[in-house]
């Protein structure tokens, strides 16, 4: 089934952020990558972007969703504007009504980037 959209979900850090990327096919499955952690510095926007690279499909929509966490966030939202990545910034209780929904309880970088990458999957966002 072809792929329709892809979403990178960043759960984001002083010193580093995690990144997982899901896949939605147009029956609606959902496929997700490994989760990975990069550095919040430019060497590991650079490493993080050479996987993305590697890990999605050309051609199809891609989006970056993360969470406004203080202003950890900031650099690499304004690096991936700037390159013309369409990139959405959540407020935290946005993306927590979203847990919820999933009956997601549990919180650590890598459930936070898995379920981050599966909200930009299914719904629409604002930039």
């Amino acid at each position: 089934m072809a792929i329709i959209k892809q979403s990178i979900g960043i759960d984001i850090s002083k010193a580093t952020f995690t990144a997982c990327v899901c896949q939605r096919s147009q029956d609606g499955q959902l496929t997700f990558s490994k989760v990975l952690n990069f550095s919040n510095e430019t060497k590991g926007y650079n490493q993080f972007l050479r996987w993305i690279k590697g890990v999605t499909v050309t051609g199809t929509e891609l989006v970056f969703l993360m969470e406004a966490t203080g202003v950890y966030y900031e650099n690499l939202a304004h690096h991936l504007h700037k390159i013309k990545k369409t990139v959405y910034v959540v407020l935290a209780n946005t993306s927590k009504h979203y847990f919820s929904s999933l009956n997601i309880k549990t919180k650590t970088d890598v459930v936070d980037a898995r379920v981050l990458s599966q909200f930009g999957a299914e719904r629409a966002h604002k930039p």
